[in-house]
């Protein structure tokens, strides 16, 4: 089965969310879906009705300025949602009211391409977009730091812990006052942002150096930095705080990091397995609903990878997923796997069982 979008799809999806919205509750199985749906590209203002009940995929369109909505069901676009320049990082809100968007106004620039042929970067267009669910439209955008690229929230939904890119900084914003109240130095190029589950610690990837650094949230001190697999990107703990995930660009590598003493125990490759010529790329992480399998999207290698917890080795890897996945989630009942796929625009809908998009 075919799912078409409503309007064509968009070059640059980037990074996605799947998440229950506010009202969420007694929502029945979802439906087996299948193939893939673009975003919106019109960048015209759609009135939508109030976000209905349920798990949704949230989809950051980088080139479009948009929020794309669907259905995980049926794949089908519910909403499109204008926020501003550059979304890429996503993240809900504790309440499940709001969506969270990082926002940039630096201008897109592909590996090797020559910095002072690009416009000059739109300060006035970092921040943080708040998008209320109800209504699905961009209400506030906070005060974020030079390029937001990822951030995560405190446990108690009252801080926000931002990656700036281009000034190798971590931006702690207060949720309240809409005020940055710190800067934390961390490392060239940070990206990947994700608090521990005990909320302290909050750690980042610094692509450029290859490790990811840990920050007291009481103190906001660097207290500890773990060298990873080539080009760090995303972080993911187990649900226990006990083992973290960092995927390795690369490397075409997670590395496995017991946080408590901030030492790696395992790296586990990837791989070449069903992958032919193409070289996996690990960006995105997502664990399974029972916490036992690790799906990992592999970029460039079109593929995603799935990792055994405990055993902490490659199961198999899916090939021919899609262009460049990059953002990763799982359905809520562990039988399909989504990615946002820059180049092509698109989500995929993977069957986890079967192999196939």
């Amino acid at each position: 089965m075919t799912i078409t979008a409503r309007h064509p799809a968009a070059v640059g999806a980037a990074l996605l969310l799947l998440a229950t919205v506010a009202s969420g509750c007694g929502r029945s199985p979802e439906r087996p879906g299948s193939d893939r749906t673009g975003s919106d590209r019109t960048g015209t203002e759609r009135v939508d009705p109030p976000a209905p009940r349920g798990s949704r995929v949230y989809v950051s369109n980088e080139t479009a300025g948009t929020v794309v909505v669907l259905d995980p069901a049926t794949g089908q676009v519910e909403a499109t949602i204008d926020v501003g320049k550059r979304p890429r990082g996503l993240r809900l809100s504790k309440d499940g009211a709001r969506l969270l968007v990082a926002l940039s106004g630096s201008p897109i620039a592909p590996p090797g391409v020559d910095e002072s042929t690009l416009p000059p970067p739109d300060r006035a267009a970092d921040g943080i977009g708040v998008v209320d669910l109800a209504t699905r439209r961009l209400v506030r955008t906070l005060p974020s730091g030079q390029d937001p690229e990822s951030f995560d929230l405190s446990p108690d939904g009252r801080t926000l812990y931002v990656s700036n890119e281009e000034t190798a900084e971590m931006s702690v914003l207060d949720l309240a006052s809409g005020a940055i109240t710190r800067r934390v130095p961390v490392g060239e190029e940070p990206e990947g942002v994700t608090t521990s589950p005990d909320g302290r610690t909050v750690w980042v990837t610094c692509e450029a150096d290859n490790t990811v650094v840990a920050v007291d949230t009481a103190t906001l001190a660097v207290v500890g930095r773990v060298t990873t697999a080539p080009r760090p990107r995303s972080i993911l703990f187990t649900p226990d705080g006990a083992t973290m995930f960092v995927t390795g660009e690369n490397g075409s590598a997670v590395t496995v990091v017991e946080p408590g003493r901030r030492q790696v125990v395992a790296t586990v490759g990837v791989g070449h397995v069903a992958l032919g010529a193409l070289v996996p790329r690990p960006m995105g992480l997502a664990l399974s609903p029972d916490g036992r399998t690790l799906f990992v999207s592999n970029g460039r290698g079109r593929s995603v990878s799935l990792i055994d917890v405990a055993s902490r080795r490659l199961i198999r890897s899916i090939a021919s997923v899609g262009q460049r996945p990059w953002g990763i989630g799982v359905s809520t009942d562990g039988t399909r796997v989504y990615t946002a796929n820059g180049p092509s625009g698109d989500v995929s809908i993977v069957d986890v069982a079967a192999g196939t998009v």
